[in-house]
Order: structure tokens, then C-alpha cells, then sequence
């Protein structure tokens, strides 16, 4: 369909998981992509097949951040659309919370999206351009023992209603999306700890534990997920913005306190 012939996005986060779905869905559609991320290896994995540009950098480095759009700029003329997809953990309950701990959840999954939105914002506004931030199922809910991890994504659903708030007259649109269990090598440390903890086989019994009462009874793929991330930056959805998209196999709509009625 050729939905982004023409564009260029900027995928922070881009040399595994959501990350390299959404560059290769997003380079299927006629569209250009730039990835950035701290290891040099993945990310060109993904890029050489779609002609992308690898940027190494730091997405919570402002410099960094400068340089990237400064590449992408000589390569393909500018950025349209920004996909702040870099995170990472935030394990562990309020008391076993160090600075240092809370410092890193906060930089890894709040600092590269605030200041990826922040240093290409003027370039966003000139080309009317938009983005999405990758949130979780945890921006709306807690799960146990992630106070980092929780609290940073449900900062990114804020983040992105205040930029869709003050920028929407500018032109650009700002939404989050926020999966449920995602098939994805951070996913899969997770399961393994399940694993160990219950002597379960492999892989898929675990990922079978956590999403039992998922009403679509299984995890998503990184391909899915991408699906409605480029949904939301096409001109499908230009009247989109400010919102946090579920994508969870329905996991939101459980009323907790009657599982028990289910088993």
C-alpha cells in the first residue's frame, strides 16, 4: 500500500523485539527508517535488509539525540515520525529500591522518550509529523514487585497526553501504546525466571501461565504490536491523538476479583 513512501521514522530501540518489527513493517510500506540504539550489532542486522541508517547512541543523551536526527537529515532530508520504543526494567519493590536502581528505570524508559520528543519536536512541527510511545499494560496497572518499571510507564502515558495537549496545533500527534506480554527477548527473562521457579518445560509453558485468564488466551507477537504502531503514525489516523492504545488480548477488561469464579 505504500502507506509511508516518502517518510522517514526515527526507532529508538530498533535492533530487537517491538523495535525491529516496526522498522521492517515500516520499510514494507515505502517508508525510510533510522534506528538507534546502544549496540551496534542488532541494530544493523535489522537496518542492512531495508536500506536503514544505524545510529549508535544513547536515546536519553541529548548530544546523541542531536547527532541522529543530524544523520538522518544528510541520509533521507529529515524525520517525520518518532517511535520511542528504548526501555528497560525496573525490578523490584519500593524497599529494595536503591537511587541507583530508580536513577536507571527512570533513564532507560522515561529520559529517551522525553528527550527523543524533545530535541525533535521543531523538526516534527515543520514536517507535521508524529509519535508513538511504546507504554505497557504496567502504565495502567501494577505488577508485582516493578515499582521502577510501573511508575516510569505510566509517566510515558502522561509524557505523551501533554505533547498531543501543546503540540496538536502545531500539527503533530502524540499516542502510546501499551502491550500486554509481548513474545520478546526482555519477555522471555522473564519467563524464564517462571521457569525456574515452577519446573515448568520450556518457553511456551510459561508464557501459557501468565496469560491463562488473557481472554485471547496467549502472548503477542512483536509483528501485532507493530501493526498498530503503524496504524497510529499513518494518515489512517490523523484525527488520533493523545490516546493509550490496549494491546493486551483483552487481559484489561479482567475484573480481578472474580478469577476465582473462573477456575
Amino acid at each position: 500500500m505504500n502507506l509511508f513512501q516518502g517518510k522517514v521514522a526515527l526507532i529508538t530501540g530498533g535492533g530487537t523485539g517491538i523495535g525491529a518489527a516496526v522498522a521492517r513493517q515500516f520499510c514494507a510500506e515505502g517508508g525510510r527508517v533510522v534506528l538507534m540504539g546502544r549496540r551496534a550489532a542488532p541494530l544493523a542486522e535489522v537496518a542492512e535488509p531495508l536500506g536503514g541508517l544505524v545510529v549508535v547512541g544513547d536515546a536519553a543523551n541529548p548530544s546523541d539525540v542531536r547527532a541522529a536526527l543530524h544523520a538522518a537529515r544528510e541520509a533521507f532530508g529529515g524525520v517525520d515520525i518518532l517511535v520511542a520504543n528504548a526501555g528497560g526494567h525496573g525490578v523490584g519493590a519500593l524497599l529494595d529500591t536503591d537511587d541507583t536502581s530508580w536513577s536507571l528505570s527512570t533513564r532507560l524508559n522515561l529520559d529517551t522518550a522525553f528527550v527523543c520528543a524533545r530535541e525533535l519536536m521543531p523538526e516534527l512541527i515543520n514536517r507535521k509529523g508524529n509519535i508513538v510511545v511504546l507504554s505497557s499494560l504496567a502504565g495502567h496497572f501494577a505488577g508485582p514487585d516493578v515499582v521502577g518499571y510501573v511508575t516510569m510507564k505510566h509517566a510515558l502515558i502522561g509524557l505523551t497526553r501533554s505533547l498531543a495537549r501543546d503540540y496538536g496545533r502545531y500539527g503533530v500527534r502524540a499516542n502510546a501504546v501499551c502491550p500486554g506480554w509481548v513474545r520478546t527477548e526482555m519477555a522471555d527473562q522473564q519467563m524464564q525466571l517462571l521457569m525456574d521457579r515452577y519446573q515448568l518445560p520450556d518457553l511456551d509453558a510459561a508464557y501459557a501461565m501468565v496469560t491463562k485468564d488473557v481472554p485471547l488466551g496467549r502472548a503477542i507477537s512483536p509483528d501485532e504490536v507493530a501493526q498498530s504502531v503503524l496504524f497510529l503514525t499513518s494518515d489512517q489516523a490523523r484525527m488520533v491523538t493523545g490516546i493509550s492504545l490496549m494491546i493486551d488480548g483483552g487481559a484489561s477488561s479482567v475484573d480481578l476479583p472474580t478469577i476465582a469464579f473462573a477456575h
